[in-house]
């Protein structure tokens, strides 16, 4: 779901992705619900494709969203981020991802993700998990399913059909071996000049 979710550089708050045009791409504001164009030269992100510093590796955005709503048990965060110090901020950043980069991860960068988490919630878009994710889970459990019912059966072996049985015959009698050639000395040469 986060990936038809989009933030725009320079227009406040989170958009939906509608339609995309040949050099634009046609969104709906989530507050207010209005349908702007987002031209190529807008610089444009999809909430699926960010991911937050931690001092080992990234953690994609999702994991974290998903960090907040067990927190929070799928409500909306109780603090407003705006009042919060930078202090505060990091604290509460803390206790949902322990081990962020703290040089790399600014205040503003968790006041942000913070609001967006509220505007999520406010829309009821509450699936975090990617949708790549989700599928392969599915597939996954059906496929286990399918493996524990199934019967195991043995496979026939394979016959052989008149085509494949005309190819072999025709492709052995095509191959005859050459027999080598000989070489040719250069005495006949010399025994001619003898002669004369």
């Amino acid at each position: 779901m986060l990936k038809t979710i989009l933030s725009v550089s320079g227009k406040p708050g989170l958009f939906k992705l509608i339609s995309q045009g040949k050099n634009m791409l046609i969104v709906e504001s989530l507050t207010d619900k209005k349908r702007t164009p987002v031209y190529a030269s807008d610089k444009v992100i999809s909430l699926g494709d960010i991911a937050i510093y931690t001092e080992e590796e990234e953690v994609p955005l999702h994991q974290v969203l998903e960090s907040i709503k067990k927190k929070e048990a799928s409500a909306a965060i109780s603090l407003t981020p705006s009042a919060l110090s930078p202090q505060e901020l990091r604290d509460y950043f803390a206790a949902i991802l322990p081990n962020f980069d703290r040089e790399r991860v600014y205040p503003s960068d968790i006041k942000k993700i913070l609001n967006w988490y509220n505007t999520l919630i406010a829309n009821n878009i509450t699936d975090f998990t990617p949708e790549k994710a989700a599928e392969q889970e599915v597939a996954e459990e059906q496929k286990s399913v399918e493996a524990e019912t199934a019967p195991k059966t043995e496979k026939p072996e394979k016959k052989t059909t008149k085509k494949t049985a005309k190819k072999t015959e025709t492709a052995e009698t095509t191959k005859t071996p050459k027999a080598p050639k000989e070489k040719t000395t250069k005495t006949t040469k010399t025994t001619k000049k003898k002669e004369e």
